[in-house]
């Protein structure tokens, strides 16, 4: 993680796609991380589940377990998902994955249908926000 100006910290995590283009894996500003949109793009590229939406899910997922796991946090901690489908009607078959990896924990959701993602066999895309805890 880099420090600039004392409170922002730009967060890359080993293993992840590298940044296509100008952006990091996660900001933390304060007690809040936000995650950049993660996808079904492994860390050289390739598509994980090419026409599969819940397999690109699962990749994601597992993604976002490692910027969790960089951060000191868990999906616990997760307080809002962005979810964008080219599909809407794939959220029946994204939500039991989702449900295997936040458990219990129900953060704040928004789902966007989409035209269109960065990349032509993309189906999903999800960004976070992670709020860290402090001790009091």
């Amino acid at each position: 993680m880099s420090q600039l100006n004392g409170k922002r910290q730009e967060i890359h995590v080993d293993g992840l796609l590298p940044a296509l283009s100008h952006y990091t894996d996660a900001v933390r500003f304060g007690d809040l991380v936000f995650v950049s949109g993660l996808t079904g793009l492994d860390e050289n590229a390739k598509i994980v589940g090419k026409d599969d939406v819940v397999g690109q899910t699962r990749h994601i997922f597992e993604s976002l377990k490692k910027i969790l796991d960089a951060i000191g946090a868990t999906y616990a901690d997760v307080v809002k998902v962005t979810v964008f489908l080219l599909d809407v009607d794939d959220r029946t078959k994204i939500n039991p994955v989702r449900q295997v990896f936040f458990g219990d924990s129900r953060p704040a959701s928004t789902l966007v249908g989409v035209k269109a993602l960065a990349h032509p066999d993309m189906l999903v895309e999800i960004e976070a926000v992670v709020g860290l805890r402090t001790d009091a």
